[in-house]
């Protein structure tokens, strides 16, 4: 079985942040497991390089869009390989040839009948002299009463149009909009009602439980036809006569990345993409709360359209990730940026707190004091500890070799039942339930090093002695299989200690010599707490 993931595109037109993370690091971890498992897998995402938040950022530092999304993509590329996220193919929209593939898929929605023409009024800053793009409009929600961009409601999740908005001002000047009309093209999304009701129905078990109830909400709403071109600065042109000066709508250009970059990766690298996109293939996406409607009506309303492609199957959706228990605020540095968390703390110190905290089922929130604590008395207190005392113990005792012996079969027995439960875990996209059940086996296994005492073994038994150490090898070789989808840099260490060459989801019996035996992690000094925390707002 073929494997098909695509995380969600961060927008280029800012640093990542630990929302962004939190809610992308499950397709790696569901990459990373099924490599071992030996299945062929696609992992694609990319910069969303098109669209109004980069024509923003650039107008207010005086610079072109492109500066901007390169400067971000780059960025990005850095930050995603030193947080160990294992894409096989990251690009970005405004690659020509995603250009060029977007417009092929724009004509054949023509040709599909999806797409019409519709004069219609539109939102006008006659001081700046254009039509609005949505995300230009600002304003209240009128269903919640929140702020609002014209686009979508980020607090009650509605899909908007600038002119449902209340107390309208543009986002360039200030100004008040005036209504003009323009034409435009849209895309029939409601002639796809019930083909997308029988999507969902079929659909929704692989599914997170916020991207049923918004996706369910919407269909009982009933679909509206929605805007397919806008007024952009940047983007991919309308390929249809006196349409040219208006860009494709970004809903339909951004989703379309993961078509596009998989065509594109099977260029690159001499491989069949359709492999990845035929029904026998399992499909993931992995994005946040405010991309569910864009992955469960949008881009499967696309891929109908297209026809004979795979429909979205696994829709991994989490919530939002607070910061100290306040709503994350780019624009008020209430974030924790992810360029500056990786210049002081270990990559799989972040893997792991926002994988055993993850805003899977509902909000979660970041704390400095709980990633601190978290990283002290799980990752350094249970799970290093327990790998460096067993090592250590052989290092001095056995002269660096692994001891021959039976390993007690009872944990032997648990390990395997480990590799099942965690690998169901991991395929349902529950990376969260998964983790906790190998951490909960390390604090298992070092209670079974306190009660065996190896320390007065070695005088007393060494047979038994032998037994124990041998026993906690194994399950120290195991662990660097079990985590390795969630902390791959650790598990690398522990596989050189071993000499074990590469990760696999099986079970393994480590024999030979260990080699260059060093702790996994450091303590973080509590102090940092503070430090960190006095950094947010400023």
């Amino acid at each position: 079985m073929s494997i098909f993931i695509g995380g969600a595109w961060p927008y280029a037109n800012g640093s990542l942040h630990l929302g962004h993370v939190a809610s992308l690091l499950p397709g790696d971890i569901i990459a990373r497991y099924y490599r071992l498992k030996g299945k062929n897998v696609l992992y694609v995402s990319g910069s969303d390089c098109n669209g109004t938040p980069i024509a923003v950022r650039a107008k207010s530092e005086g610079v072109s869009t492109n500066e901007i999304a390169t400067r971000y993509h780059e960025e990005f590329v850095e930050c995603f390989n030193k947080l160990g996220f294992t894409y096989d193919f990251y690009t970005r929209t405004d690659d020509p040839f995603h250009h060029e593939e977007v417009q092929e898929i724009f004509k054949r929605l023509i040709q599909s009948g999806l797409i019409y023409k519709k004069n219609i009024d539109q939102s006008y800053c006659e001081f700046d002299s254009l039509f609005l793009p949505d995300r230009y409009v600002e304003g209240t929600c009128p269903n919640c009463l929140n702020p609002a961009r014209g686009d979508q409601c980020d607090y009650c999740s509605s899909l908007l149009d600038p002119l449902d908005l209340l107390n309208k001002k543009c986002k360039l000047c200030g100004g008040e909009p005036i209504v003009k009309k323009t034409e435009h093209l849209y895309f029939a999304l409601s002639k796809l009602q019930n083909p997308l009701e029988k999507f969902f129905q079929e659909s929704k078990y692989n599914w997170k439980e916020n991207a049923v109830h918004l996706t369910d909400r919407y269909l009982k709403e009933g679909l509206k036809d929605r805007a397919a071109s806008r007024d952009l600065e940047n983007g991919v042109s309308v390929p249809i006569e006196g349409f040219q000066q208006k860009k494709i709508y970004v809903w339909i250009e951004a989703v379309s990345g993961y078509l596009t970059a998989s065509k594109k990766w099977s260029i690159d690298y001499n491989q069949p993409w359709d492999d990845f996109w035929s029904e026998d293939a399992k499909s993931y996406y992995v994005h946040g709360k405010d991309n569910i409607p864009f992955h469960t009506l949008i881009w499967p309303s696309i891929l109908i359209g297209l026809k004979d492609l795979k429909l979205p199957e696994c829709i991994i959706s989490s919530e939002y990730l607070t910061v100290e228990k306040k709503k994350l605020s780019t624009s008020r540095n209430w974030a924790v940026w992810v360029p500056e968390i990786l210049e002081s703390y270990h990559p799989d110190s972040i893997r792991y707190f926002l994988t055993i905290n993850a805003p899977d089922k509902r909000d979660a929130d970041f704390s400095w004091r709980e990633f601190i604590y978290s990283h002290n008395s799980e990752l350094l207190g249970a799970f290093g500890n327990f790998v460096n005392r067993t090592l250590k113990f052989i290092e001095k005792y056995y002269d660096h070799i692994i001891p021959s012996a039976l390993a007690d079969q009872t944990i032997v027995t648990e390990i395997y039942h480990l590799y099942e439960k965690t690998g169901n875990l991991i395929e349902k996209g529950d990376g969260k339930a998964a983790l906790e059940s190998i951490f909960d086996f390390i604090r298992k296994a070092n209670k079974y090093f306190d009660e065996r005492k190896p320390w007065i073994q070695i005088k007393e038994n060494q047979a038994e002695c032998s037994a124990t150490l041998y026993t906690c090898a194994v399950i120290v070789a195991n662990l660097s299989n079990l985590l390795e989808p969630f902390l791959p840099f650790t598990c690398q260490d522990i596989r050189k200690f071993l000499g074990v060459t590469e990760p696999s989801w099986s079970y393994i019996s480590p024999t030979g010599a260990l080699e260059g035996i060093t702790p996994l992690f450091e303590r973080i000094d509590i102090e940092n707490i503070e430090l960190e925390r006095n950094k947010l707002g400023k």
